[in-house]
């Protein structure tokens, strides 16, 4: 965590009590003069705030997609204000959470909050939202069809195998008509809750990684907004897709996730400050997104609120 200790000021010592001869004040004048030097030098390197970072440290930030260009946008509007980014990559979603909480990241920025609220149940963490960056509609995407109505019944369709991310494209399949879900759709929603006889297709669970790698193989895959361009997709040829817009999809709103010891740390709120401030970086994550982003400022009361109520709501499901 970066260190905001202000610089401590030198005190005069007792040598300084009993008053210098004439013969020495030029000794004594320069070296005051010395010294004020030496003060404005450290209070300019350091811009003279407190809530800075110190010199050299830099905050790690968990990514998924760390070449979208905004990323590198991002840490240099963070540089221009002292504060050094690094942006570390990783392939899939089962890492970052743990690099936070075993401290080998700062923070991260890839997951929405019903997948942070899953992670920590299942590991019994309490890694908090500090900050929303933005809502990303769900895809179904083929390569073999144009349209819903095209695929044939009996046909294989993937969804990523990430309980949040699962649920979420269930219900989007049954909005499209390919299924029907017992519970009519709740972020609960898993393979069992399909009702098989009422379903247009068959649903296979694939990691969320290889949903769009393994369309070839299949006739449709609901896929991550990740990984869509990667996989040489364009977001316009989703044949359906959720509405971000909904008040219901704010549980699905991307967040900053810290450690629950971190929340007020001044330079991490300001990172999320910096990401949802900055034009190009906004600008920029909306055309990675192929134009679909919505993108948050939700204040964190908020984020963590929903964050409490996924988790007591899935704690109470687990019975």
């Amino acid at each position: 965590m970066p260190d905001s200790s202000p610089i401590p000021s030198s005190s005069t010592g007792p040598d300084l009590v009993e008053a210098p001869n004439r013969r020495r004040w030029p000794f004594v004048l320069a070296s005051l003069v010395a010294l004020a030097v030496v003060a404005g030098v450290v209070v300019a390197a350091t811009g003279g705030d407190d809530d800075s970072p110190t010199a050299g440290e830099t905050v790690r930030i968990g990514v998924v997609g760390a070449s979208d260009p905004y990323w590198a946008t991002y840490e240099q509007a963070a540089e221009d204000e002292g504060i050094d980014v690094e942006v570390v990559d990783f392939a899939d979603y089962n890492q970052p959470n743990p690099a936070v909480s075993e401290g080998e990241l700062d923070l991260n920025q890839f997951q929405h909050i019903v997948f942070l609220a899953d992670y920590n149940i299942a590991s019994g963490d309490d890694l908090q939202p500090i900050g929303a960056t933005a809502i990303y509609p769900l895809g179904l995407h083929s390569k073999q069809y144009d349209a819903v109505e095209e695929i044939p019944d009996g046909a294989t369709v993937a969804v990523p195998n990430d309980a949040s991310n699962q649920a979420r494209a269930l219900v989007l399949l049954q909005s499209a008509g390919l299924i029907e879900l017992k519970s009519g759709g709740t972020i609960f929603s898993d393979l069992a809750d399909i009702d098989t006889a009422a379903s247009r297709v068959e649903v296979e669970a694939l990691d969320a990684a290889l949903t769009a790698t393994s369309l070839d193989d299949l006739a449709g895959a609901v896929v991550n907004n990740d990984f869509v361009e990667r996989a040489g997709l364009d977001f316009d040829d989703a044949l359906a897709q959720d509405d971000p817009d909904d008040a219901k999809a704010l549980p699905y709103a991307n967040v900053f996730a810290a450690q629950a010891d971190d929340l007020d740390d001044p330079t991490y709120q300001r990172l999320v400050e910096i990401y949802q401030e900055t034009q190009a970086v906004q600008e920029g994550v909306v055309e990675v997104s192929g134009g679909t982003a919505v993108m948050l400022d939700t204040p964190v009361d908020d984020l963590r609120a929903i964050l409490a109520e996924v988790e007591a709501d899935t704690r109470d499901q687990q019975g």
